[in-house]
């Protein structure tokens, strides 16, 4: 992959568009550092979850209604 910057059209919701602005403006950032920040931060937010998952992959499965079942059991519900 190169590390050359690629650009890219995205189309934000008016008012994010100028909150995310007025943020730039105020961290003297730009948006273009915002955003990729924040996808950086969801990726490895994805990252985590993956991780996550990999490690319980081994542990038991009940489905929902079994679950259920057993919380009304217990007195939890």
């Amino acid at each position: 992959m190169s590390d050359q910057p690629k650009r890219s059209t995205i189309y934000f919701d008016a008012a994010l568009h100028v909150a995310l602005r007025l943020k730039a403006a105020h961290s003297n950032r730009s948006v273009s550092e915002l955003v990729n920040d924040a996808v950086r931060a969801s990726l490895a937010e994805d990252q985590e979850d993956l991780a996550a998952f990999e490690q319980r992959v081994a542990e038991p499965t009940i489905s929902y209604e079994t679950l259920l079942n057993d919380l009304k059991a217990n007195g939890k519900l």
